[in-house]
C-alpha cells in the first residue's frame, strides 16, 4: 500500500529539483562574469526544503488521518492487514515500516496515542523540526504577504 522511496530514487529526486531551480533562479553575476549557483546556495534559498521532505512529511499526515478513520473503510482495513505467506529473498519495505521511521527519526514516540489526540498532534506537527530527513506536515499556515519578496516556490505545492 503506497510508495516507498529508495535512497538512489531519493537522490534522482534532489537531483531533479536543483536542477529545477536553477532554471527558475538563474545563474548569479560576480566579479564580471556569470556563474551557477551551488547546491548550498539553493538550499539557502529554499530554507532547508525539498522535494524528499514534502514527500515523507505528507506521508506521515497520511498515517495519521488513516489511524483516526473508521474500522469500516477501505483504506483502514487495507492498512491493518498483514500478509501472510513466505517469500524468498530481502523482505520488501513496507509503507507503513518507512513512515514508522521517519517518526522514529524526528524522536516521536507512541505515536498512535499522539494520532488519537489531534490537537497534540497538530502541537507537535506544526512547529518547526530539525532536519533530519522529513518536514513537519507538508502543510505550510498561510503567512501575509510581504511587498517587495518573491513568493516562495513551496507555497504552490
Amino acid at each position: 500500500m503506497g510508495w516507498t522511496l529508495t535512497k538512489k530514487e531519493e537522490q534522482f529526486l534532489l537531483i531533479f529539483e536543483r536542477k529545477v531551480f536553477r532554471i527558475i533562479y538563474g545563474p548569479k553575476y560576480e566579479n564580471e562574469e556569470w556563474k551557477s549557483r551551488t547546491n548550498r546556495e539553493l538550499e539557502e534559498m529554499n530554507k532547508g526544503e525539498n522535494v524528499v521532505k514534502w514527500i515523507k512529511g505528507q506521508r506521515i499526515s497520511w498515517l495519521s488521518h488513516l489511524e483516526r478513520m473508521e474500522e469500516d473503510r477501505m483504506p483502514k482495513n487495507i492498512f491493518a492487514q498483514e500478509l501472510k505467506g513466505t517469500r524468498r529473498g530481502r523482505p520488501r519495505k513496507r509503507w507503513k515500516a518507512e513512515v514508522e521511521r521517519d517518526l522514529q527519526l524526528l524522536g516521536v514516540r507512541r505515536w498512535r496515542e499522539l494520532v488519537a489526540d489531534r490537537k497534540k498532534w497538530k502541537d507537535i506537527f506544526d512547529r518547526p523540526k530539525p532536519t533530519v530527513g522529513c518536514s513537519a506536515s507538508g502543510r505550510k499556515k498561510k503567512k501575509k504577504k510581504k511587498k517587495g519578496k518573491a513568493p516562495s516556490i513551496f507555497s504552490a505545492i
